[in-house]
């Protein structure tokens, strides 16, 4: 009987040490696992920084180009050039183009209103109200500049 419990004893002591290397075992393999995890989140951190930094170049390049280009605008009531160096793409209308329509078509309005010859005053009207608006607009827009 003592043989038995002997050898019980043994077993269970071999069992227990094979379970503790077994657990051993597990938690490497879960530590490298996490490690593994988070490696492959750095590199997609890593690339998504080497992405922006060239979006970055990208858009600075374009917004040199842009600075370069020359706009001439050309307004036959007031007979004026102006020239201006473009803004990166502005969404929507510049104070200018926005004034420059708002005056034509208050004067050609106003002209026809006024003159006995209605398409004739109209179109005198249009042109004065074109050029005094889009003047109106680009000293609007010269202060947004400085702003």
């Amino acid at each position: 009987m003592k043989t038995l419990y002997l050898i019980l004893f043994s077993f269970a002591i071999i069992s227990c040490q094979n379970q503790g290397k077994i657990d051993i075992q597990k938690a490497k393999q879960a530590s490298i696992d996490s490690m593994k995890v988070e490696i492959n989140k750095q590199k997609v951190i890593d690339s998504m920084k080497t992405e922006m930094a060239q979006m970055k170049e990208v858009q600075m390049k374009e917004a040199q180009m842009d600075q370069q280009k020359v706009v001439v605008v050309n307004q036959q009531a007031s007979a004026v050039k102006s020239t201006a160096v473009a803004t990166p793409k502005k969404k929507g209308w510049s104070s200018t183009a926005k004034g420059a329509v708002i005056g034509a078509g208050v004067g050609a309005v106003t002209g026809a209103i006024v003159s006995k010859k209605k398409g004739q005053g109209a179109i005198i009207g249009g042109l004065a109200g074109a050029g005094l608006g889009a003047g109106t607009g680009a000293i609007i827009d010269g202060r947004k500049k400085k702003e």
